[in-house]
């Protein structure tokens, strides 16, 4: 097997014409480089040299393997500094996956951000709710996956699985503008039993946390409309066709809305990344960092969301 070094002593003898002279130059001795050289022409079946007194000969198999080894050389080059830069993140790839909200308020910033301090890297993003993404995070299609739970849907994780928190964030009540809350900071669920609701899809962690929100005041929701897009949820809502609990990130302003908390304690969803613990991935943690920095501004952001209008 013609190894690099092989093709470094070659090239050092065919350059200075002596063993001699190759091995001061490589920091061998005369003797380990013919024996090399007399090792690897057994290997090929070619003799690389004419032996002379004073000087040795290259024949066109040392020639060839001159020539060709050049490009080898440069290519084991180029590709050891191509993984110097993928160990040290400047480049490689990462794949994310990410529910929609958090895709639409956390991770454009995150991705401006590595962006621009990471040119040579490629991110792709998946996008689905947790059940449907996780298979893909434990095969390993999938390096960092954005999750969410609600509080009254507590769940756990597979064991090789890491949780990172991201961010917490407050279910608040979307009502429309001329509603009889809608000048007030608070309201009750108790207070709404007659109201007629917009939701999730049924089988969705946001219905269901609504439906046992609701069971717990003592009444079930009237949902009338249902649209597992928050941007949808909130323009229904504004129209003035009915009222929704939704999480802080999928509180989408619009015409004709207004955002109030829930007295008592807020129920809230927490949003969170998993990875797998042998992941080792060096861009991990750069962007397990960005995903961090970026949540606290925007859950600093999202919390005057509630905040009453200016003429209230």
């Amino acid at each position: 097997m013609i190894s690099p070094l092989h093709i470094q002593t070659v090239r050092e003898v065919v350059r200075t014409g002596s063993f001699a002279d190759a091995a001061r130059n490589l920091g061998y001795t005369a003797s380990a480089v013919s024996q090399q050289i007399a090792a690897l022409e057994r290997a090929c079946g070619l003799e690389l040299f004419e032996r002379r007194a004073r000087s040795v000969r290259p024949t066109g198999a040392a020639f060839l393997m001159v020539s060709k080894g050049n490009d080898v050389l440069s290519a084991l080059d180029t590709l050891e500094r191509e993984l110097r830069a993928v160990a040290s993140g400047e480049r490689g790839a990462l794949q994310l996956g990410s529910f929609p909200t958090a895709s639409a308020r956390i991770l454009p910033r995150v991705l401006a951000e590595l962006s621009r301090i990471r040119p040579g890297i490629e991110i792709t993003l998946s996008e689905g709710e947790p059940d449907e993404l996780l298979p893909e995070l434990l095969d390993g299609d999938l390096d960092l996956q954005l999750v969410y739970r609600y509080d009254q849907f507590p769940r756990t994780w597979p064991d090789q699985i890491v949780e990172t928190p991201v961010m917490d964030e407050n279910l608040v009540l979307c009502v429309p503008r001329d509603h009889p809350l809608a000048g007030g900071r608070t309201a009750r669920l108790r207070d709404l039993r007659s109201e007629t609701w917009i939701a999730s899809r049924p089988e969705s962690p946001g219905a269901q946390a609504l439906e046992r929100l609701c069971g717990t005041a003592g009444f079930t929701p009237n949902i009338a409309f249902r649209s597992n897009d928050y941007a949808v949820v909130c323009g229904l809502v504004g129209c003035g066709l009915g009222i929704a609990l939704v999480p802080e990130l999928g509180c989408v302003p619009a015409p004709g809305l207004r955002a109030l908390r829930l007295s008592r304690r807020a129920p809230r969803r927490h949003v969170t990344v998993l990875c797998r613990a042998t992941n080792t991935n060096p861009l991990v943690k750069e962007v397990l960092r960005g995903l961090t920095e970026v949540a606290r501004g925007v859950e600093a952001e999202i919390g005057g969301v509630t905040d009453p209008p200016a003429s209230a």
